[in-house]
């Protein structure tokens, strides 16, 4: 039974992850903040995982966790998920999101060494790596420019996963486009949306207010993306962009959560607020994912129209049960 450690356990796509590895047969452990609401959900979820308290930037106890499990393949999913909350928080964002890649990937070194054997390494990259990006789709040789705070970070871990593979080390970066489910916080402006519409739809609110509505972005499935990482961890390393390759805009996430409940005229109903807007936002994220496609046989399963609405339902479910 092969054992894997992840990282972020507790967020949308870890949860996701950790599922799909039980369920492939892997022994499986998580690295969960004493203090994070969503480990009760998680418990729930996933009963069959071994969570581990940690905090991803304590070095010596990463080290020590890594050293203890010996694990077939790491999967860092962990760190501060925000692109507004980097603005904010620029030197947590580099000491959660960035700096732990570091230990852990020379954790996986030092393992391999001592043991001889396969050790696998996955990071979560972004395509927020690549900032504005001068050419569309945005693939492995697109340059990483990143244009705030969390890409930055994110782009650190990106060139360290090189470095280390460099030497050897099987270690993947799996650079996931935007990935949508009912699992993603609120914090989030799609399930802002989403949660929003659902309350519309109830009689419990009479509006929404958004940012710029036309920016473009590459939305799949959370559950497709978990399965891309996974296959990243048990075969060739290397970059794997992870997208759908389809454009969709803010504009069309929100007809579509309010098509999925049957509201046809939702101009009046959205108002949008130039505070909301991002500073240095990209414009358009899309992806081609022609090499996980080749390389991971990976392709992805659950269109954009069904994401929403899955989202929507969801949140109506929740509201409705109070």
């Amino acid at each position: 039974m092969p054992t894997a450690l992840i990282t972020g356990i507790t967020g949308q796509t870890g949860s996701y992850l950790g599922q799909q590895l039980v369920g492939d047969g892997w022994e499986v452990h998580g690295l969960v903040r004493s203090n994070d609401a969503q480990r009760t959900a998680l418990a729930g979820l996933l009963p069959q995982a071994t969570l581990h308290d940690g905090d991803l930037t304590d070095t010596d106890a990463l080290r020590a966790l890594v050293d203890l499990l010996e694990p077939d393949v790491i999967f860092n999913l962990g760190g501060l998920s925000s692109v507004a909350a980097s603005w904010t928080h620029p030197v947590d964002t580099a000491e959660v999101t960035g700096l732990p890649v570091a230990t852990l990937l020379d954790a996986a070194w030092r393992l391999r060494e001592r043991t001889g054997r396969r050790v696998g390494f996955v990071q979560a990259s972004s395509a927020e790596i690549f900032g504005a990006a001068e050419t569309s789709p945005q693939n492995e040789q697109t340059p990483v420019r990143p244009t705030n705070p969390y890409g930055a970070a994110k782009a650190y871990g990106h060139h360290l996963v090189g470095v280390y593979r460099g030497l050897g080390l099987e270690a993947s970066s799996c650079i996931l486009f935007n990935h949508e489910s009912p699992r993603r916080p609120e914090t989030f402006v799609t399930r802002k949306i989403t949660r929003g519409v659902a309350r519309i739809s109830l009689g419990l609110s009479d509006g929404i207010t958004l940012g710029n509505l036309d920016a473009v972005r590459d939305w799949g499935h959370a559950p497709d993306y978990a399965r891309a990482i996974g296959l990243a961890g048990t075969t060739t390393a290397g970059d794997y962009v992870v997208a759908t390759g389809v454009p969709h805009s803010v504009r069309d996430f929100v007809a579509a959560a309010f098509d999925a409940v049957g509201i046809d005229d939702w101009s009046p109903l959205v108002q949008t607020d130039p505070a909301f807007v991002r500073p240095t936002d990209a414009i358009a994220q899309i992806g081609d994912a022609r090499r996980a496609r080749e390389v991971l046989g990976w392709i992805p399963t659950t269109g954009f129209a069904a994401i929403v609405a899955e989202m929507v339902a969801s949140d109506l479910r929740d509201l409705s049960a109070g």
